[in-house]
């Protein structure tokens, strides 16, 4: 049997650079810090990082505006810093992916600034411009994920220009080969630097309809919503171009060694995500997998999704599994600390790629924002809308000094109450804490196939839990969750002789289980066969 490539037995730890580990006192993460906390990193077990945007930008979106391609900010350090950072996570076995944000540019980004200069500017096709509307206005109707329009009204050339993010993100042209050629000697620049793959930022969105047609009304929408909410992107995202573009991205990686990895940020349903693995595979190695994000924390409603997306995987497609991101509202503040450890072994059990967000390990919240201390622009353009990413943004707590180990300085954003007692020092007391039970799921994982790229089934039981089984070779490891705060009396359909490897309940660890189990409340358990 051909042994699969690194991706799909991997767990990918998701930074925020910002706020990771600072190293200068100027209240923001860098390289130098993520340099400093490698050992962290191969400690904890996981075997890639991706690392949001660390181009230059003027951060008008704290990076995702970038200004130069082949490039490292100065906020964040240096060429040299970068280099150094790839070569200590490879000494210790873990690779780095970079985030790569092709969609759009920053708006003094050079060739936004040639662009705009004249309508016979070389470069004005470069990115998407129309003339306005009989009225005047907007070319159609398309919305701005920052809220209002998409279109910037240009007064030097009289054109509008389109901007599905900030009118400071400018949607670069992908459908001018100019373009793609560009940004595909940037994938190359960093290959040759060492990269091990990329995430592909809002990869759904770069081709847009070639007839500009006006996005259809969504029926569903209730005042108080998100403005791009308004309307159902089947214009202005999603078109079925995107899949070329991925292919020929996929080939620019092909041509280096090692399996590079290719992943896109698509928020789409699984029925319309499996599409962006390609024709014959040949597209995107991962498309993140965020829709357990929103199912309803329940037994029935989790194992439909999971049977869903399961049934919909084109053949040989290897399943992405998301519980948290740097957009997204923190997994111990959507379904409760408790439940955040049974999350925790839900995400490093299902068959396939797990990514984990920076943080989660500690189960850290949400962190409240004061008034005037907020950073995020989306949030802000939209208060009430729950928009605003600053709380899932804070700075990682390392220990209990001042700022909890971030920084030395005045933090970008502040640090949640209690933090210093979930920090990594603090956890790393306790054997029965948030880090040490993800440590020993990915050190489990590690040791046995069967949870890594063991094959998967739902197991019948009576009791109102989630339970499945992981298969590989002879071995069976069976799962069992809780996913409420009462106990639950499981009894499995079949003989199921075993012992528990592994509890969010340390103290249960190695209890025999035959055809029944005790579940305490908020209690996940692994069950492996008897050695």
């Amino acid at each position: 049997m051909r042994e699969p490539p690194w991706w799909q037995k991997a767990v990918i730890y998701e930074i925020y650079p910002r706020s990771f580990q600072d190293s200068d006192g100027d209240g923001v993460g860098d390289l130098a810090g993520i340099l400093r906390r490698v050992d962290y990193l191969s400690w904890l077990g996981v075997d890639a990082v991706w690392i949001c945007p660390i181009y230059p930008s003027p951060m008008a979106d704290f990076g995702y505006d970038v200004a130069d391609y082949v490039g490292i900010d100065p906020l964040f350090g240096t060429m040299a810093d970068f280099d150094r950072l790839v070569a200590a996570l490879h000494a210790r076995g873990i690779r780095l992916i970079l985030d790569f944000v092709p969609n759009h540019s920053s708006d003094q980004h050079p060739w936004f600034q040639e662009a705009r200069a004249s309508r016979d500017n070389p470069r004005r096709d470069w990115y998407v411009w129309r003339d306005p509307a009989p009225d005047g206005g907007p070319p159609n109707n398309w919305v701005s994920q920052a809220g209002g329009s998409a279109w910037a009204f240009d007064k030097a050339s009289g054109q509008y220009y389109y901007h599905a993010f900030l009118a400071a993100q400018p949607d670069l042209n992908w459908r001018n080969p100019d373009v793609r050629a560009a940004m595909y000697d940037a994938l190359r620049f960093w290959l040759a630097r060492g990269v091990d793959g990329f995430r592909v930022d809002v990869l759904w969105h770069m081709i847009k309809d070639a007839r500009f047609r006006d996005d259809p009304l969504d029926p569903n929408y209730v005042e108080g919503q998100p403005d791009f909410r308004r309307v159902q992107a089947r214009y202005s995202a999603d078109q079925p171009e995107v899949l070329e573009i991925a292919q020929e991205m996929r080939r620019v990686l092909a041509d280096y060694p090692g399996d590079r990895l290719l992943i896109g940020e698509i928020y789409l349903p699984v029925e319309r995500l499996v599409a962006y693995y390609g024709p014959d595979l040949g597209a995107v190695h991962l498309p993140f997998n965020f829709n357990l994000m929103w199912a309803p924390w329940q037994p029935a409603a989790i194992m439909r999704f999971i049977e869903n997306y399961e049934a919909v995987l084109p053949p040989g497609g290897w399943p992405s599994w998301v519980l948290g991101n740097h957009d997204q509202k923190r997994i111990a503040s959507r379904v409760g600390p408790a439940q955040a450890r049974v999350a925790m072994v839900l995400l490093l059990t299902l068959r396939g790629t797990p990514t984990l967000y920076y943080g989660d390990e500690l189960g850290l919240e949400n962190v409240s924002i004061p008034a005037g201390r907020e950073r995020d622009p989306f949030g802000i353009r939209q208060p009430g809308t729950g928009q605003g990413r600053d709380p899932v943004r804070t700075p990682m707590p390392w220990d209990g000094t001042g700022n909890c180990g971030f920084t030395t300085g005045e933090p970008w954003l502040p640090l949640g109450d209690g933090h210093a007692g979930r920090s990594v020092e603090a956890q790393k007391r306790d054997p029965d804490s948030m880090l040490a039970l993800t440590r020993a799921l990915l050190e489990l994982r590690r040791r046995e196939p069967a949870l890594s790229i063991g094959d998967w089934a739902p197991l019948a039981v009576e009791g109102d839990v989630l339970a499945y089984a992981r298969t590989w070779g002879e071995r069976r490891v069976a799962i069992a969750l809780n996913l409420e705060s009462v106990p639950k009396t499981v009894i499995f359909g079949e003989p199921l002789a075993g012992r528990i490897e592994l509890s969010t309940d340390s103290k249960r660890i190695r209890r025999r289980i035959s055809d029944r189990l005790e579940l305490a409340g908020d209690e996940g358990v692994i069950i492996a066969p008897e050695p």
